[in-house]
């Protein structure tokens, strides 16, 4: 394993953020890019009304910056980049529309699923074509692949989509989104120096650089968000990466936090509507735990070291199956 593949662009993503995060928060100040906090949520939140949001694009120019500068910019590299760009220029509009509106809801849920399965299908299209598996998809942890046939580019944009709102979904306290995607990204780039990836090893690498670079401002207590402009963008630029590696499958796994954000929202709504009772006492799971009388940095703290101890024992099974 070469370390320099992951420490070299991490640090650099890392400067690059810390640099530039803070000379766009007086900017998103000036046009009054604030933070709108959902009226249903937690009480305590409500502090945060107006904190600048839309700090992803620090964590979008990092990443580009240090990837297009690594002289090794390949055809996986940039379909990676364009699927972290796009899937950030969507986020950038939804959190366009609900600065200048004034309210927390932007894009409609139709417009931005449309989009999202754009991009997604064009990911998965492009992967089945290039990819020396084909559409054979690696079952984790042990020497096995399925070949999904026609049904690979359906499941590959449906685990794309779904990533890309779990991790839009897990940005709802300081830190926790940036913390988590950090420790995932930086998995994925040990995982993919180990299997021989170094277009997927270097961009990881950016992407965990850029999260810690942004965790110095958006620690608890927040001096900006990243907004859908950076949960969107970590969350398509994450599946990318697990997909152009040929790890997608591993995904849930590491990205159980993600996993379990989404599914509480799913589970509650379903609940709702079949039985007329709420399993939480507000989704996502985050939120339930700070009502059930958790702080905010406990909920955040404990929510890291799961993720770090799932991509550790991933990491561990790696190594010993290598």
């Amino acid at each position: 394993m070469d370390y320099l593949q992951i420490i070299v662009p991490a640090v650099i993503a890392f400067l690059i953020t810390v640099i530039v995060t803070p000379l766009i928060i007086p900017i998103l100040k000036r046009i009054k890019a604030g933070q709108s906090i959902r009226e249903d949520g937690p009480q305590s939140h409500m502090v945060k009304t107006g904190t600048p949001t839309m700090g992803g694009l620090a964590i979008i120019a990092a990443v580009l910056i240090t990837c297009l500068t690594s002289g090794r910019t390949t055809m996986d590299m940039l379909v990676m980049l364009g699927a972290f760009l796009a899937f950030g220029v969507l986020g950038f509009l939804d959190d366009f529309v609900k600065v200048t509106m004034k309210r927390n809801l932007g894009l409609t849920a139709k417009q931005k699923l449309v989009l999202q399965i754009l991009i997604a299908v064009i990911l998965a299209v492009y992967q089945s074509h290039t990819s020396v598996l084909g559409t054979k998809i690696a079952i984790p942890f042990i020497d096995m692949k399925v070949d999904f046939g026609i049904w690979y580019v359906p499941f590959i944009a449906f685990v794309v989509v779904s990533m890309v709102n779990a991790v839009n979904l897990t940005d709802g306290l300081d830190g926790l989104a940036s913390g988590v995607t950090m420790i995932v990204a930086l998995f994925f780039g040990f995982a993919g120096s180990i299997s021989g990836s170094p277009s997927g090893t270097l961009f990881s690498a950016a992407i965990a650089g850029a999260c810690f670079g942004f965790l110095m401002f958006n620690k608890h207590p927040a001096r900006v968000f990243m907004g859908d402009t950076g949960s969107l963008a970590l969350g398509g630029g994450i599946a990318a990466a697990a997909i152009i590696m040929n790890s997608v499958l591993i995904l849930p796994f590491v990205g159980g936090v993600y996993v379990a954000e989404a599914l509480s929202v799913i589970l509650q709504v379903v609940s709702f509507k079949t039985r007329g009772k709420r399993i939480f006492k507000i989704p996502p799971i985050h939120h339930h735990f700070e009502l059930s009388g958790w702080k905010e940095t406990k909920v955040v703290a404990v929510f890291w070291a799961v993720t770090l101890t799932l991509c550790l024992i991933s990491l561990a099974v790696i190594l010993f199956v290598e």
